[in-house]
């Protein structure tokens, strides 16, 4: 396996106090010499950097940006602090590799002392900028001289990112697995332990209409397009599939959820019943179903056809979901905000004191494109908003990631966020200390062939909702989501994903990972 390809390389990784214990303090007999920086990406610029530096002592030390210090780009670094350590510790040339946990390396040059300290060249092109200046006033404090590297080579590490971000999915997730010592195994474990889960989902139903069309022409005075009718194939979506993917890993399913008075909400509870899923619909004479319908020509949308009424629900309905989420026993409570009536500044309020003692409370806000905040489910112990959800309940459009993260983090004092970005993945939050290095993973995203991602974080917000029942960890949560997601997005349309969906994935993986086929 790849970590234990690795583990041979890790006896090189120190801290700055094991470093400073093997190689003393100058005057020493071994010269040491120390080079610095982020090293996202090693490319040839690094490699002589760092044969050079080789060069000019008997013992090299690679000190490392850590993760939470990088602030270049909205999704730097691409590669977590533990993988860029490893990869230096794969060089020969490299004997030390450190982490540097401040945000410049001026504290580990006083407590390192290294004899040199080796830049690129093109520091030395006009005056020293002002952190330069001050990295060389450190060094020749204590008698080590700063030299600079021979400028007949160089590349942009960033501009190479950008071009092709690295594809290390499986990596990331070993790195994560084995700092948590989790193996595929223990992954298996809790997708069985799952089974049973009591859980009561609060939230929209939609129903996503897929109406399929043929390409027929057009009028020739109007830009009118004209298609031939072919099919119609509807779906239980919005909160309605959250319950339905619970259901299908094995929950104790109960749904909470205001109906239309129409025909659509005759389909959404024949279809709940057929999967099993206890519905407690409220009916309400003043609005329809949620209805989004798509329609479909060539494979591509051409129309978005909505059928919703957004305005709140009335007092009484309120009154009555608020005595049902008290009423029903357990283990955790789901509210799957869409924002179509159900939840809103006045609601929310009342709906959070009818919670249960003890319940395990989970908020997802899909609402991007309405007025509505993930963060006004404060205290919830696990949250799963997208980026650009993030972003509007923060009104921050230019953070990285992880700033990000930890402004809604904070907002929303929960016990875990789950950040999920798209084909990029997910960012977990799971502790307010953000300077911590549990703090934050990142996962890439599993899926090997897109076909629909629709309804992709809702197989996420389930199956992490009931991963954090049986294991209580938000990083088995977040993988076994992600694994979910994966799979939800590699069908057409929005089906519940099974545990044996999850399990092939999970197989897959692993295979990938001990380079099987």
């Amino acid at each position: 396996m790849l970590d234990t390809i690795s583990d041979r390389y890790r006896s090189k990784i120190k801290t700055t106090d094991e470093l400073r214990q093997i190689i003393g303090t100058p005057p020493r007999d071994q010269r040491v010499i120390m080079c610095h920086g982020v090293f996202d990406v090693v490319h040839p610029g690094h490699v002589r950097h760092l044969l050079y530096a080789k060069s000019k002592a008997d013992i090299l030390v690679a000190s490392l940006t850590a993760d939470r210090h990088i602030a270049k780009g909205l999704y730097r670094p691409h590669v977590p602090q533990q993988l860029r350590a490893i990869n230096l510790a794969a060089f020969e040339m490299i004997d030390y590799v450190v982490i540097d946990q401040n945000p410049t390396p001026i504290e580990n040059l006083k407590l390192i002392q290294p004899d040199f300290f080796a830049k690129g060249y093109e520091y030395t092109s006009g005056p020293l900028p002002p952190k330069t200046q001050e990295e060389k006033d450190v060094v020749e404090s204590y008698g080590g001289e700063i030299i600079f590297s021979p400028g007949d080579i160089v590349y942009s590490s960033s501009s190479l990112i950008e071009l092709a971000p690295p594809r290390i999915s499986h990596e990331k997730l070993l790195a994560v697995m084995e700092s948590e010592d989790i193996n595929f195994d223990d992954l298996r474990r809790v997708i069985d332990e799952m089974e049973g889960r009591r859980v009561h989902v609060v939230g929209d139903t939609i129903v996503d209409s897929y109406t399929r069309c043929a390409m027929i022409g057009g009028q020739t005075k109007t830009p009118t397009m004209s298609v031939l009718y072919e099919s119609r194939k509807d779906y239980v979506g919005g909160a309605g599939i959250v319950a339905k993917h619970l259901k299908a890993a094995g929950a104790d399913v109960k749904f909470t959820t205001v109906l239309g008075h129409d025909d659509l909400k005759d389909f959404v509870l024949s279809d709940l019943e057929a999967c099993q899923v206890d519905c407690n619909a409220i009916v309400d004479h003043t609005r329809p179903t949620v209805n989004k319908n798509a329609i479909v020509a060539g494979g591509y949308r051409l129309l978005k056809v909505d059928t919703l009424d957004n305005s709140s629900i009335s007092d009484k309905i309120l009154d009555r979901m608020a005595e049902n989420i008290l009423s029903v026993e357990t283990d955790a409570v789901v509210f799957s905000d869409f924002r179509h009536g159900i939840f809103n500044r006045r609601t929310i309020p009342k709906l959070i004191e009818s919670i249960p003692e003890g319940a395990f409370k989970v908020g997802d806000s899909q609402v991007a494109s309405r007025w509505g905040n993930v963060t006004e489910f404060v205290g919830f112990d696990l949250i799963t908003p997208n980026e650009r959800e993030a972003r509007f309940a923060t009104a921050d459009q230019d953070s990285g990631i992880r700033p990000l993260a930890s402004q809604i983090y904070d907002i929303a004092k929960c016990g875990t966020l789950i950040l999920k970005l798209g084909e990029r993945g997910v960012l977990t939050c799971r502790s307010a200390d953000h300077e911590s290095l549990e703090s934050f993973f990142v996962l890439d995203s599993f899926v090997d062939d897109v076909v629909d991602a629709v309804g992709a974080g809702d197989a996420l917000l389930a199956y992490a909702t009931l991963a954090m029942l049986a294991s209580g960890s938000s990083v088995v949560a977040t993988i076994v989501g992600s694994m979910a997601a994966a799979r939800e997005c590699e069908v057409d349309g929005n089906h519940p994903v099974t545990t044996d969906d999850v399990r092939s994935k999970i197989d897959e993986v692993e295979r990938m990972v001990n380079f099987e086929r």
